[in-house]
């Protein structure tokens, strides 16, 4: 009998950006499940990431833990975002959340929206 191969953790989160999840979290101005992160068409380059409080988990949704915090996956997200690693960057005259993606295959020059591809499933490149 065949054994199942572990699922992939979706996404992971930098210390960085798992501590101002925390902070955001905390200031919310009603009890949040976690965070739902997602992508949506959109942007010149096709496609956008997505972040908002989630009050409830959802059945269909990717719970991802990580550093002590909930982050909820869209279920339509998971092909796209699956090895990505949420970081949250501080600089001069911006902060904001960063996702450096392994499907991203192009972005847009403002950096609002980027182009994604689905993961591929590494055993079925293999055959």
């Amino acid at each position: 009998m065949a054994t199942a191969r572990p699922r992939p953790q979706v996404m992971r989160l930098t210390d960085a950006a798992a501590m101002r999840i925390k902070d955001v979290m905390a200031r919310a101005q009603q009890p949040v499940a976690g965070v739902r992160v997602g992508v949506k068409n959109g942007g010149c380059a096709g496609m956008e990431y997505t972040m908002e409080y989630a009050t409830a988990v959802n059945p269909t949704d990717e719970v991802v833990e990580d550093k002590g915090v909930k982050i909820l996956v869209d279920p339509k997200a998971v092909l796209f975002l699956l090895g990505t690693e949420m970081d949250y960057k501080t600089e001069k005259l911006s902060a904001q959340f960063v996702f450096k993606n392994p499907n991203q295959t192009s972005a847009c020059g403002c950096g609002e929206s980027v182009q994604l591809a689905p993961a591929k499933d590494d055993a079925a490149e293999a055959r």
